[in-house]
């Protein structure tokens, strides 16, 4: 509203003065009345865009990665020929050490086995014969009866009938461990993972028969660079993450270590084994860890926590209800847990932004709880 402030004529200057004034006051009133303009709300995010420092544990040291194999596993082959008869274990089939897992026939071995017998038997008998001989002409000798020659002819004859007994012993033998080669059995427990025969098929010796593993305990053979080897120690532990197993850590420890280095690669091979008593892993699955050489209690966050794009790491840290950035120095780096050190600049209890809340500018007032429709999720 404009003002005219305009002499006129017979109006009194006080007169004049007085309207502008009413008039001004009139103005401010209604400028008043004007509701105030309302403050910016404060950006709202979810529980799962923070993380709060905690004081964990936390292991370093080198990479190694490769597949899975069983700690103990057998092939298991024909030790004789033949047809077989009977098959009792199938792949996938536990079984036990001694077990029975395939029969191959034994006509022709029992056969042998029966000659063999009777050969052992008249070789006792002519041993004993040989024996009673050469004890009577011992005796005629004594006496006078006999030269002395036929106490050496009898003596011989003793010495051949025993060499014959041993020879039809050792026979009988062999014809019992064909017998026992028949019976194809289980070298320790454990679990059948292949068969290459089924009932009817001709074997050979040295023909597959089967593959049985022992899977309660596994076994990782992987290689480290030449330069870490000062750092490795046997029973040192190693920690895995294996595929098909998201977001859970086995562990095992080194058992063997390679004297010597690949001159192509530089590298040393090691060989970890790992518990499987609850059979949760199977062989053939591709596992990554590292070899735990340096383990620490201390401070720590989620690696996408921290922000190393600057010239110092920073994190960003929600205080009194505001975004704030914090420089802070790091220390070890838990390659399997992606975990990391806060040496200093954060402390734990203190509230860190993660994910795309990272975006937040400094001074941003936030508030954690359920988004309901904006801020950042």
């Amino acid at each position: 509203m404009t003002v005219d402030v305009r002499w006129r004529r017979g109006k009194p200057v006080a007169m004049v003065l007085a309207l502008a004034a009413s008039a001004a006051a009139g103005c401010g009133g209604r400028a008043a009345e004007q509701p105030a303009v309302a403050a910016a709300p404060s950006m709202v995010i979810g529980p799962e865009a923070v993380t709060v420092v905690q004081r964990l544990l936390l292991r370093s040291g080198p990479t190694i990665s490769g597949q899975l194999a069983p700690g103990r596993e057998a092939a298991i082959r024909a030790e004789i020929g033949g047809s077989v008869v009977e098959m009792r274990a199938d792949e996938g089939q536990a079984v036990a050490e001694g077990e029975l897992l395939a029969r191959i026939d034994d006509a022709t071995v029992r056969d042998q086995l029966l000659s063999a017998r009777s050969g052992v038997r008249s070789a006792e008998l002519a041993l004993d014969a040989a024996r009673r001989d050469e004890s009577r002409a011992q005796r005629l000798a004594e006496a006078g009866a006999v030269a002395p020659r036929d106490v050496e002819t009898a003596h011989r004859t003793t010495a051949a009938a025993e060499a014959l007994l041993a020879d039809a012993q050792a026979r009988l033998s062999g014809a019992e461990q064909q017998l026992a080669r028949t019976l194809v059995k289980a070298p320790f427990s454990g679990i059948v993972s292949a068969h290459q025969v089924s009932a009817g098929d001709v074997v050979q010796p040295g023909s597959p028969l089967f593959q049985v593993v022992d899977p309660s305990s596994l076994r990782l053979e992987a290689a480290v660079p030449a330069e870490q080897l000062a750092s490795l120690r046997l029973g040192s532990p190693v920690d895995f993450t294996v595929s098909g197993h998201a977001g859970r850590t086995f562990q095992g420890r080194i058992q063997r270590i390679s004297p010597t280095v690949d001159p192509a690669t530089r590298q040393v091979r090691i060989f970890a084994t790992l518990p499987n008593s609850g059979r949760a892993l199977v062989a053939g699955l591709f596992a990554e860890g590292r070899v735990a050489t340096e383990s620490v209690t201390a401070p720590a966050v989620p690696v996408g926590a921290v922000d190393t794009r600057g010239a110092s790491p920073s994190v960003l840290r929600v205080r009194s209800g505001r975004v704030e950035r914090v420089a802070v120095e790091l220390g070890v780096r838990d390659e399997v847990a992606q975990l990391v050190q806060l040496r200093s600049g954060a402390a734990v209890g203190d509230t860190l932004l993660l994910g795309l809340s990272q975006g937040l500018a400094v001074g941003t007032e936030v508030r954690i709880g359920r988004p309901t429709g904006g801020g950042v999720r």
